[in-house]
């Protein structure tokens, strides 16, 4: 069993944001679940960037596909913290194995349309986050959300983002008034969006203020 408090700090340092939105996630075991996707998408992003050749991002990318593997066929899963942290969360909250493989496939094979890479990274995470937190949320607004976000890394990665982000976050915005009290803390980081670049107290600030509003 991965220590949570372990995984939990290597998710503070890689992805504050996010770490920091799930604070507002009362339930420890709900926390710690979508804590460990983005640990997941954490370790795919480090796959691809901690190594020099194409070839060699695949093959951490294919150990990844093999945890799945481990995971869904119920088999013992290898022992590194994250793919154990997410086989607890797997076996706790049922994920559909599709949206974490989207994850892996578009990394895999990076796209150049930054609405599709968009969608299968932070649309898959999102959509994950928030079932985690409320089974029964609308998929489609988390992955509006989700797709947000995923734009915000796409522009942080140097890209160019599309010229229409405005017109995505208020299209999010929009649809996020349908999702949930408890699985609002998993979209909310969209709402940087609104901000270039954000000193770390107006990313605080900025994720209160959606969070406690529901709104993006």
């Amino acid at each position: 069993m991965p220590a949570d408090g372990d995984i939990d700090d290597a998710v503070r340092r890689a992805d504050p944001v996010r770490w920091l939105a799930s604070r507002f996630v009362g339930d420890p075991a709900a926390r710690a679940d979508v804590v460990a996707i983005y640990a997941f998408d954490q370790e795919l992003e480090r796959a691809g960037r901690l190594t020099s050749t194409p070839l060699l991002a695949e093959i951490r990318l294919t150990w990844w596909r093999e945890v799945l593997d481990e995971i869904y066929a119920g088999f013992a899963v290898r022992r590194h913290p994250a793919a154990l942290s997410l086989a607890e969360s797997v076996r706790r909250r049922g994920h559909p194995r599709g949206l974490l493989e989207a994850m892996i496939d578009a990394r895999i094979d990076p796209l150049t349309d930054p609405l599709a890479w968009a969608d299968a990274v932070g649309g898959s995470a999102t959509v994950l986050a928030t079932r985690t937190l409320d089974p029964d949320v609308d998929a489609e607004a988390a992955a509006l959300a989700g797709r947000v976000w995923g734009l915000i890394q796409w522009r942080r990665g140097g890209a160019v983002p599309p010229a229409n982000l405005a017109g995505h976050l208020d299209l999010a915005a929009r649809a996020a008034r349908r999702v949930s009290v408890a699985a609002f803390p998993a979209v909310a980081c969209a709402t940087l969006a609104r901000a270039r670049n954000p000193s770390p107290l107006e990313i605080r600030a900025r994720l209160l203020f959606a969070i406690l509003r529901g709104r993006l």
